[in-house]
């Protein structure tokens, strides 16, 4: 799968994210993908010692609205499809493709987790008015918990570390424990 590294940036599945794509060589990756099958992954820029160190997990995202601009440069939403965990490196140049594997989501306890959603959803600070009223709701009437707890993630965690382990941890429970401890640690 095709990669852009970015530093500080995670997509989670279900999110929609805009991108601009300006630089050469992601403007022949995002070519690359629209020939093939409309997808490419968010690489997470590690900066180590001045070594680029890309993260272990992604997410797959399929390009669902795409325009390009006179000058070459375009903008898009990636929409976030499954958890992925990258294995090794195919391509460097003039791009990233990363050989991937699926993360799987292991549901420990279908009644706890439930639990585990409502408490998420309790602790998600967005007040009570226009938008963050109708989020709010949505979320609660959605039966899907590996959205829900996804979504949560994507849009009331900014630590970039904390992002990585919600990304590959295939235990729901445990990502619904980690989400609330740092929902309660800054809500």
């Amino acid at each position: 799968m095709p990669v852009i590294v970015l530093p500080e940036c995670h997509l989670f599945p279900g999110c929609l994210m805009p991108l601009y794509i300006f630089e050469e060589r992601y403007r022949l990756m995002l070519a690359h993908a629209l020939g093939h099958n409309r997808m490419f992954c968010i690489g997470n820029r590690l900066d180590n010692d001045g070594e680029e160190v890309i993260s272990e997990y992604s997410t797959a995202g399929l390009v669902r609205a795409c325009v390009q601009q006179d000058d070459g440069t375009s903008q898009l939403l990636l929409l976030g499809l499954k958890r992925i965990q990258f294995k090794s490196w195919l391509q460097e140049k003039p791009f990233r493709i990363a050989a991937i594997e699926a993360v799987p989501t292991v549901v420990d306890d279908e009644p706890e987790i439930a639990l585990l959603k409502a408490k998420a959803l309790s602790l998600f600070n967005i007040g009570e008015a226009g938008q963050a009223k109708q989020l709010r709701e949505v979320l609660a009437t959605n039966d899907d918990l590996d959205l829900v707890c996804d979504v949560l993630s994507y849009h009331f965690t900014r630590c970039p570390k904390l992002q990585q382990k919600l990304l590959g941890e295939p235990s729901l429970k445990r990502r619904y424990e980690m989400l609330i401890t740092a929902l309660e640690k800054h809500p």
